[in-house]
């Protein structure tokens, strides 16, 4: 693409960045606003040994899955790997690592990754040895918090509904779920998108993740895909 389009381009140039041993942070709920098209590629270029972190590892053949059922990951950080018995069975058998943080403590790691700050203080399993093995306490005002450390990742992957060529997203009703924080907390972002419209197309009050957020944008090849240039 020349630079007319400004941040789209093709799923060919944004997997230079993907690489053995890298972390990676995907949006989706049980894959539900995963990128499908971002994700295929990844498979194919045969990168093992990844990190993953998001909110659970999918289903078999769905979403992040795909990734952890073909035994791509080391290591995974999310709340519940319940929808995927791989991830499980690996887990027990050693071949994955599994980091469980709670739902709402991971989107909040999530986003004090994206918004700059090191890490929050929780008290939810202060008191459970499991929950609070190897994080430092921390008191403040006479109450005991858990350290939780904020979460970052090399790239980032989220889908959206529509994005213009200065990467601003609009999401899919509750495709939304996960994708804005995720969207903020990568070193780069990349935007598998639906539909791509011109700039100015897009209403300013409709759009969930303002394009500074985001480095490049891909067509999805996954569903139904527009093209609305003039």
């Amino acid at each position: 693409m020349n630079n007319q389009f400004g941040k789209i381009t093709t799923l060919e140039r944004v997997l230079e960045y993907f690489h053995d041993g890298m972390t990676i942070m995907f949006g989706g709920f049980g894959g539900v606003g995963s990128p499908p098209t971002l994700i295929e590629g990844i498979l194919k270029k045969g990168i093992r040994n990844l990190t993953l972190i998001g909110n659970d590892t999918g289903f078999p053949h769905i979403g992040i899955g795909k990734l952890v059922s073909q035994e791509r990951a080391a290591k995974v950080i999310a709340s519940h790997i319940g929808s995927n018995p791989f991830a499980g069975k690996f887990m027990q058998e050693g071949k994955l690592e599994v980091e469980f943080s709670p739902q709402g403590i991971l989107m909040e790691r999530i986003r004090a990754g994206g918004v700059g700050i090191p890490a929050i203080l929780s008290d939810i399993g202060v008191d459970n040895e499991i929950v609070a093995k190897n994080k430092p306490v921390y008191t403040l005002n006479g109450k005991k918090y858990l350290v939780e450390a904020a979460l970052t990742a090399e790239v980032s992957i989220v889908y959206a509904k529509k994005a213009d060529e200065y990467g601003n997203l609009i999401y899919d009703k509750s495709a939304r779920n996960t994708n804005p924080l995720v969207a903020m907390a990568g070193d780069i972002t990349i935007a598998e998108v639906g539909e791509i419209v011109p700039l100015g197309r897009l209403n300013p009050e409709e759009i969930v993740t303002p394009g500074v957020f985001v480095d490049h944008v891909i067509p999805s090849k996954g569903g139904d895909w527009k093209w609305a240039w003039e």
